[in-house]
């Protein structure tokens, strides 16, 4: 069993919150657009595993640590995260032919800012968009989101609202 905190978007803003809300995460997983590699190396420094990949706004030194697109598996769940991915019934092109001829059972993307969890009955999976954490841009409302991954198994999702 593993907890993971998840969060997405967060352009270079730190939040004291991030620490509090994964303290009891095993894992931190972050969905794209960590905006400096500074940022990044405080995830790393909460001293649990961080898995990340970069956005469209991280430059050459975030990308130069962070795939484009992150696939592993653990505690038997699949996973396939992404910054730019879309949803379901309108992923990216880019992400389209690997979810529809290998899907993982948990798919995540950040990018769009508006958080998102869904069931895809075409993929037979989860799709989950953790909103933004980040100050910048349109959202209202900066969310990040806990859930557990046992046994081939998601379960315990958390949404959790960061007010100002």
């Amino acid at each position: 069993m593993r907890k993971i905190g998840l969060l997405s978007d967060t352009h270079n803003w730190w939040d004291e919150k991030y620490e509090k809300y994964f303290a009891d995460c095993d894992e931190i997983w972050h969905a794209g657009d960590i905006g400096t590699i500074e940022l990044a190396l405080k995830f790393e420094a909460l001293g649990k595993p961080f898995r990340a990949v970069y956005g469209n706004i991280d430059d050459s030194k975030v990308r130069a640590v962070y795939p484009e697109t992150l696939r592993f598996t653990l505690e038997g769940v699949d996973v396939l995260m992404t910054h730019i991915g879309g949803y379901p019934g309108k992923y990216e092109r880019r992400v389209q032919s690997i979810l529809l001829m290998n899907p993982p059972k948990l798919f995540i993307a950040g990018h769009s800012h508006i958080l998102k969890v869904m069931f895809d009955k075409k993929i037979n999976g989860l799709f989950i968009n953790p909103g933004a954490a980040g100050k910048y841009g349109f959202h209202k409302v900066r969310t990040l989101v806990r859930f557990v991954l046992d046994s081939g198994n998601i379960t315990d999702l958390e949404v959790i609202e960061l007010n100002d």
